[in-house]
C-alpha cells in the first residue's frame, strides 16, 4: 500500500489505537482475553508441541494418525477462514462500516483508496492476534522438529487467511450495515433483528446445534477450496505429505479472492455511504400513554405522595422510551449458558439454578431504576436539586419504581422456577417470599451504592447509541453486597461450615501460611451470621445515606 491508501490505513491503525488506549475498560478486555484465552493455549502450546514435533519426525504415528492431523490442517484451516470472515464482518457493521468524518475523507482521495485502505487496516489490527500466535506455535513445533519450515509455513498460513477472509467480510460487512441503516423496512426493525440473531446464536449453542454445524462443515470444506491453505503447514510438517498443488493454489487463490473482493466492496461502500440513513427515530421512539400514566398515578396516590410518584412515573417513562439504558441489566444472562444445556437435556430445572434465577430477579429490581439517582437526571440535575422536592421523596420514588417492576416479577419468576424444581412447596413459599422481600430491599440497597458511586457522562452502548450507564464501581459494589449476603446464608441454610473449614485447611497446608490461619467451622458460621447480618441491615442504611446525601449534594 502506498500514497493515500496507506494514508488511509495508518490513520484508521493509529484511531483504532488510541481508542483503546485511552479507554481502561477495553484495555483491561483485552488484557484479560490476552491472559485467560491466548495465555493458557501458548503456554500448552510451548509445552506439547515441541515435543509433538519430536513424535512426528520419529515416526510414532499410524497412518490412521497421520490422515487425522491432514484432515485436521485442512478442515481448521476452513473453519479458520469462516471464522475470520465472521469476525471482519462484525468489526463493519460496528466499526469499520462507519466513516469518521465521511465529509472531509470521501471527497479527499478516490473512494477505492478509501476502501483498500480500511480493508489494510483490518488487516494489520488482526495480525497480532492471528500471525503472532500462529508464528510463536510455528516456532514451538519447529524446536521439536528440527526444521526451519513450520516457523515460515506458520506465519504465511495466518496471512493467506486474513488476505482472503477480510476483504469477504467487509463486502458481506457492508451490505448487512446497509440493510439495518439505510433499508427502511429493515432498519424499522433492527433492534429486535439484532436480539433475535443474538438469541439464534447462543440458543444454537446451548442446544448443541452450533457444535453439529461446525462438526460439519469441518468435514464438508475441508477438502474444497477453503482446505487448501492446511497445505501450507502440511508441507512443513515431515512425515505428513501435504499438496504442493494445493498450496501454491491457497497462495494464488488468496491474493485472487482479494482482488475480487475489493471490487465488488467499492461500489458497495459507495452505495451505503452515499445513501441517507432510514428515518426510524420518529417511528420508533415510543409514546408515553397519558391516560395509562394517569391510571399509574392514580395507583401509586395509595402509597405515596405527588412527588414521589411523579419520580416513580417519570423514571418509568423515560426508561420505556430508551430500554437501552438497561442493557446492563442483560449482562450476567450470559451465565446461563453454562447450566441451560443441562436443563434441557434433563428437562427439570436443579434446585440451585431455581434459587440462581430468584437471585437475578433480586439484583435487577436494584439496578432497573436506581443504581444511578444523581446520573440519571442528567441536565435536569441542578433544576432538580435546586426544586423543593425533599431527597426522601425523590429517593423513595425511584424506590417505588423500582419495586413496582421488580415484585411481580419476582413473584412471579420465584413461583415458577420453585414448582419446575424439585424443591418442596413449603421451600417454594419460602422462595417466593424471600424473592419478593428481596426485590423491595434491592432498590433501597441500590439507590445508596448509586449514590456514593455516581456517574454523570453518557458511554457507549454501541457504536451508535450512547446512555448514561451506572459507574463501574457502582456495579461491582452493588453485586457484591447482593452476593456475598446471599452466600452467606447459603453457607448456613445448608450447613456447609465444616465443609468450607475442611476445604481452607486443605489450602492452607499447600501454602506457607502458619496452619492456625485456618478458620474453625465455627469460626465460619459466625462470619457469616455477621455478615447476613449486615446485608439485612444494609439497604436501610443506604437509603438513608442516599436522602441525606440527596438533600446535601452540592454542584461542582
Amino acid at each position: 500500500m502506498t500514497g493515500p491508501t496507506a494514508t488511509v490505513a495508518r490513520t484508521e491503525c493509529r484511531r483504532t489505537l488510541r481508542t483503546i488506549a485511552g479507554d481502561r475498560t477495553k484495555l483491561l478486555m483485552f488484557a484479560a482475553i490476552a491472559v485467560f484465552a491466548f495465555g493458557p493455549i501458548t503456554v500448552v502450546a510451548l509445552f506439547m508441541l515441541p515435543r509433538l514435533g519430536e513424535a512426528v519426525v520419529a515416526g510414532e504415528f499410524d497412518a490412521e494418525a497421520v490422515a487425522f492431523a491432514a484432515d485436521a490442517a485442512t478442515g481448521g484451516a476452513a473453519l479458520a477462514w469462516l471464522f475470520l470472515v465472521l469476525m471482519a464482518a462484525i468489526r463493519t457493521v460496528t466499526t469499520t462500516g462507519k466513516v469518521d468524518k465521511p465529509a472531509f475523507l470521501l471527497i479527499s482521495t478516490r473512494l477505492r483508496n478509501t476502501v483498500l485502505g480500511l480493508i489494510g487496516a483490518e488487516i494489520l489490527l488482526f495480525v497480532p492476534w492471528v500471525v503472532l500466535p500462529a508464528t510463536v506455535a510455528g516456532a514451538a513445533f519447529a524446536a521439536g522438529a528440527g526444521t526451519v519450515l513450520p516457523v515460515v509455513a506458520a506465519p504465511v498460513f495466518a496471512l493467506a487467511l486474513l488476505v482472503a477472509a477480510v476483504p469477504i467480510g467487509f463486502l458481506i460487512g457492508i451490505w448487512f450495515r446497509h440493510l439495518i441503516t439505510v433499508y427502511e423496512p429493515i432498519a424499522r426493525f433492527r433492534t429486535p433483528l439484532l436480539v433475535l440473531l443474538g438469541l439464534v446464536y447462543f440458543g444454537s449453542i446451548v442446544t448443541g446445534w452450533f457444535d453439529v454445524v461446525t462438526a460439519q462443515l469441518f468435514a464438508l470444506l475441508g477438502d474444497g477450496p477453503l482446505g487448501w491453505p492446511g497445505h501450507l503447514l502440511l508441507l512443513a510438517i515431515p512425515n505428513l505429505g501435504g499438496s504442493s498443488t494445493a498450496a501454491i493454489a491457497a497462495l494464488i487463490a488468496a491474493p485472487a479472492v482479494c482482488a475480487l473482493a475489493v471490487a465488488a466492496a467499492v461500489p458497495s461502500a459507495r452505495r451505503h455511504w452515499f445513501a441517507d440513513p432510514a428515518r426510524t427515530d420518529d417511528a420508533t421512539v415510543s409514546r408515553s400513554d397519558p391516560s395509562s400514566s394517569s391510571r399509574l398515578e392514580s395507583v401509586l396516590s395509595l402509597v405515596a405522595t405527588r412527588p414521589a410518584r411523579t419520580v416513580a412515573v417519570t423514571a418509568i417513562r423515560r426508561t420505556r422510551r430508551a430500554p437501552i439504558r438497561l442493557a446492563y441489566a442483560g449482562y450476567p444472562l450470559f451465565g446461563a449458558l453454562f447450566f441451560v444445556q443441562d436443563v434441557l437435556q434433563t428437562g427439570r430445572l436443579p434446585s440451585y439454578v431455581a434459587v440462581v434465577l430468584c437471585l437475578y430477579v433480586v439484583w435487577g429490581a436494584g439496578v432497573l431504576f436506581t443504581l444511578n439517582p444523581l446520573g440519571d437526571l442528567g441536565r435536569a440535575l441542578p433544576a432538580v436539586l435546586t426544586s423543593t422536592i425533599p431527597g426522601r421523596d425523590a429517593i423513595r420514588g425511584r424506590m417505588i419504581a423500582g419495586a413496582l417492576v421488580g415484585v411481580p416479577l419476582a413473584a412471579v419468576v420465584a413461583l415458577v422456577a420453585g414448582v419446575a424444581s424439585p424443591l418442596s412447596l413449603e421451600a417454594t413459599a419460602a422462595l417466593v417470599a424471600g424473592t419478593v422481600l428481596g426485590a423491595v430491599a434491592s432498590p433501597a440497597l441500590a439507590v445508596g451504592v448509586g449514590t456514593a458511586f455516581p456517574r454523570f457522562g453518557s458511554v457507549k452502548v454501541t457504536n451508535n447509541r450512547e446512555a448514561v450507564m451506572p459507574s463501574k464501581s457502582a456495579f461491582v459494589v452493588y453485586s457484591a453486597a447482593i452476593v456475598v449476603p446471599a452466600g452467606a446464608a447459603a453457607v448456613l441454610y445448608a450447613d456447609a461450615a465444616p465443609l468450607l473449614a475442611e476445604i481452607s485447611a486443605a489450602i492452607l497446608a499447600a501454602t506457607p501460611l502458619p496452619e492456625a490461619a485456618a478458620m474453625s467451622a465455627g469460626g465460619i458460621e459466625t462470619a457469616a451470621w455477621i455478615v447476613l447480618a449486615v446485608g439485612i441491615v444494609a439497604p436501610l442504611v443506604a437509603y438513608k445515606y442516599a436522602v441525606e446525601r440527596f438533600d446535601w449534594y452540592a454542584l461542582e
